[in-house]
C-alpha cells in the first residue's frame, strides 16, 4: 500500500532519497527528458515519430528551433546551479534569548509583556521546518488575523536565480548600537511625519531629530561632517538620493496611462491622527486583534510629508511607482541605453525585445521573483521583528514592567522623551491602524521588488539624461512649484524612487532602515541575474545591460 504523500511538500515528495534543493533540480530535468511526444495527428501516426513543418520561415526549422529552445533553457538552468551557493545566516537572536523577544511573533498570542506563547512560537517553527501544509493549518494563532504567505518562501522560480540561491547579511542584533538607532529613526520618523520635507531645514522638530540621530554610536544613514543633517535625515546613500527635494521627480509628474491622464494628486490621511500608542490597544494588535481604519482628508494632494509617503506605500499595487515611472519616461522622450542597438538602427524599432512593450512586460516581471527571495529570508532565515514589537520591549523596560538589554543610545534618546510627552507611553506612533504586516520584518518586501525593477529602469534608460521642467510639492500639497536647484537625472531620481518606496515603510513604523538598505540590494542582484538571461535569448547584436548600481559601481550585465 502506498503511503499518502497528499501532504508532503513537493520538494519532498518529488526526490524522496535526495534533501538537497539541486538534486531535486536535476530530478526534475531528468524527468523532463522523458516526457511524452505532444504533438498527434488525427490517426495517431505523427505521435512519437519524427516531425518536420514544411513551412518553416527562418534561420531554424522546428526541430532545430526547439532542440537549440531546450539547450538554452538548460544551460541557464545550468548555469544558475554551478554559481556558488550563500550562506543564510541569521543576527542569532532567536538562540540567544529563549523568550524569542528578538523575533517577530505578531498574530500568535501573547502574555501579558507581548513576549509570545512557546507552544504558538514552536508550531510556527514546526511548520517553517517541515514545509507540510498541514502544519501550516496547525499553528497556533491569536484571536484572528492571520499570517502571510510563509510558503510562499519555498516556491521555486524559473527564471533567474531561485530564491534560495541568494542570501541577505544577518540583521542587527536585538541589543546592538545599530539596532538602538534604528528605532530611535523610526520614533522620529513617526514625530515628524506632519512636517512638509520642504521645511525640513528650518523647522525645529526636524533639526532636534538630525541632532539627537547624529549622538547615536552606529547609526548609518547618510551624514555631512560626520554628522546627520536636516538635508540627509531620513534620506539613502545611492546616487541622486540626496541630491533636490525629498520625493522623486517619478512619484510627482504628470503620468499619461496611454491615453488617460492620471492625477498624481492622492487621498491622504488626516494629519495628526497615529495609532497603537495605547499600551492595550498595541498588545492586542500584537495577539492578532482587527483594526480600526484610517481617517483620511477629504482634499486629494500632491505627497509633501512622512505620513502622505507612509500612505502612497500602504496601499500601493506591487511595481506601480515604477510602471508610473516607465510612462514619465516615455512622456519625457527620455533615450535608450547608449548599447539598445535600437536606438542607432536605420531600419527597426523595437517592441517584442528591447522595446517599450518589452520593458514593461519585464519591469513586472522582476517582482515576482523578488517577493519569492524576501520572503524566503524573511520566514527561513532571519524572522525580524518589527520595529512597533521593539518599541513594546522598550515601553516595559522603561516603565520597569521588564528588564531587556536594550543598548542605551536609545534609553538616552530624546526621541523617548518626545514621545512619551505626546502619547503617554514609549510605544512607536503608527500610521496604519493595523500596525505592521504579518510577516517578519527582515527582508522588506516594498524595498526588495523597488531594487529589482529600478535596476531593470536604469538598464534600459541612459541614466544621465537630465529631466527637465523639475517640480516639488507645495507645503501644503496643493500645487506643484517649480524646483530650481541642481540637476536631477534620470539615474539618480530612479535611485530617489526606490528609496521613497522603501523607507517610506520606515516612516509609517512598519521597517527599520537595514530593512530598506539591503533589501535593495537583493532586489537588484534579483534583477541583474533576470537579466542576464533576458539576454541570452535575443537575436539583437546586443553588447549587454549597462547600469549603475546602488552602491555607485557601473556594470555590464
Amino acid at each position: 500500500m502506498k503511503a499518502d504523500q497528499s501532504d508532503t511538500p513537493k520538494s519532498s515528495r518529488t526526490a524522496p532519497s535526495s534533501p538537497t534543493r539541486r538534486a531535486f533540480i536535476g530530478s526534475v530535468a531528468a524527468s523532463a527528458i522523458a516526457l511524452p511526444p505532444l504533438l498527434s495527428s488525427k490517426n495517431g501516426e505523427a505521435n512519437g515519430q519524427d516531425f518536420e513543418p514544411q513551412a518553416d520561415v527562418g534561420p531554424l526549422t522546428g526541430k532545430q528551433r526547439a532542440k537549440q529552445s531546450y539547450t538554452l533553457r538548460v544551460t541557464a538552468a545550468r548555469n544558475e546551479r554551478d554559481l556558488p551557493l550563500p550562506d543564510h545566516t541569521s543576527n542569532g537572536d532567536e538562540e540567544r534569548y529563549p523568550n524569542k523577544i528578538g523575533n517577530f511573533s505578531k498574530a500568535l498570542p501573547h502574555n501579558s509583556l507581548g513576549e509570545v506563547d512557546p507552544v504558538a512560537y514552536n508550531s510556527l517553527m514546526n511548520a517553517l521546518s517541515t514545509g507540510k501544509p498541514s502544519d501550516f493549518e496547525a499553528i497556533v494563532m491569536g484571536q484572528g488575523v492571520k499570517l502571510t504567505n510563509p510558503q510562499s518562501g519555498l516556491a521555486f522560480e524559473m527564471e533567474g536565480a531561485d530564491s534560495h540561491c541568494l542570501s541577505q547579511p544577518p540583521a542587527p542584533s536585538f541589543s546592538s548600537a545599530e539596532e538602538a538607532s534604528e528605532i530611535g529613526e523610526n520614533y522620529w520618523m513617526a514625530l515628524t511625519r506632519d512636517i512638509a520635507f520642504s521645511e525640513y531645514e528650518t523647522n525645529a522638530l526636524t533639526v532636534k531629530a538630525a541632532a539627537d540621530l547624529s549622538k547615536f554610536s552606529d547609526f548609518r544613514g547618510p551624514k555631512v561632517g560626520g554628522k546627520v543633517t536636516p538635508g540627509t535625515l531620513f534620506r539613502g546613500d545611492a546616487p541622486g538620493v540626496t541630491v533636490g527635494p525629498y520625493i522623486s521627480q517619478f512619484m510627482w509628474l504628470d503620468t499619461f496611462l496611454g491615453a488617460e491622464e492620471v492625477d498624481r494628486q492622492m487621498r491622504t490621511a488626516h494629519a495628526g491622527i497615529d495609532y497603537m500608542t495605547n499600551y492595550t490597544d498595541w498588545l492586542a494588535i500584537q495577539n492578532g486583534a482587527s483594526a480600526g481604519s484610517i481617517q483620511f482628508d477629504a482634499t486629494p494632494r500632491y505627497i509633501r510629508n512622512g505620513r502622505d509617503l507612509g500612505q502612497w506605500v500602504h496601499i500601493d499595487v506591487l511595481f506601480q511607482a515604477y510602471f508610473n515611472a516607465l510612462l514619465i519616461l516615455g512622456t519625457l522622450r527620455a533615450p535608450l541605453d547608449a548599447g539598445n542597438p535600437y536606438r542607432t538602427s536605420r531600419t527597426q524599432i523595437g517592441f517584442g525585445t528591447l522595446g517599450d512593450p518589452y520593458i514593461a512586460s519585464t519591469l513586472c516581471a522582476v517582482a515576482k521573483p523578488a517577493l519569492k527571495a524576501v520572503w524566503y529570508e524573511k520566514w527561513y532565515v532571519h524572522r525580524r521583528l518589527r520595529p512597533e514589537e521593539f518599541a513594546g520591549r522598550i515601553h516595559n523596560h522603561v516603565t520597569r514592567a521588564a528588564s531587556y538589554p536594550i543598548h542605551w543610545d536609545i534609553l538616552g534618546s530624546s526621541a523617548l522623551t518626545e514621545v512619551f510627552d505626546k502619547f503617554g507611553s514609549y510605544l512607536l506612533p503608527m500610521a496604519f491602524p493595523e500596525g505592521c504586516p504579518t510577516h517578519p520584518a527582515y527582508g522588506a518586501g516594498h524595498a526588495t521588488v523597488a531594487g529589482a525593477c529600478v535596476t531593470v529602469l536604469k538598464a534600459y534608460f541612459d541614466e544621465s539624461f537630465v529631466i527637465p521642467q523639475t517640480v516639488q510639492a507645495s507645503s501644503d500639497g496643493l500645487t506643484l512649484v517649480p524646483y530650481a536647484g541642481q540637476s536631477l537625472t534620470v539615474g539618480g531620481e530612479l535611485n530617489k524612487l526606490a528609496y521613497n518606496v522603501a523607507v517610506g515603510r520606515n516612516i509609517a513604523g512598519v521597517h527599520w532602515r537595514t530593512d530598506a538598505t539591503e533589501s535593495l540590494k537583493l532586489g537588484e542582484e534579483i534583477a541583474i541575474r533576470f537579466l542576464r538571461e533576458e539576454k541570452s535569448t535575443f537575436n539583437e547584436s546586443f553588447a549587454g545591460f549597462s547600469l549603475t548600481k546602488f552602491d555607485g559601481t557601473t556594470i555590464t550585465v
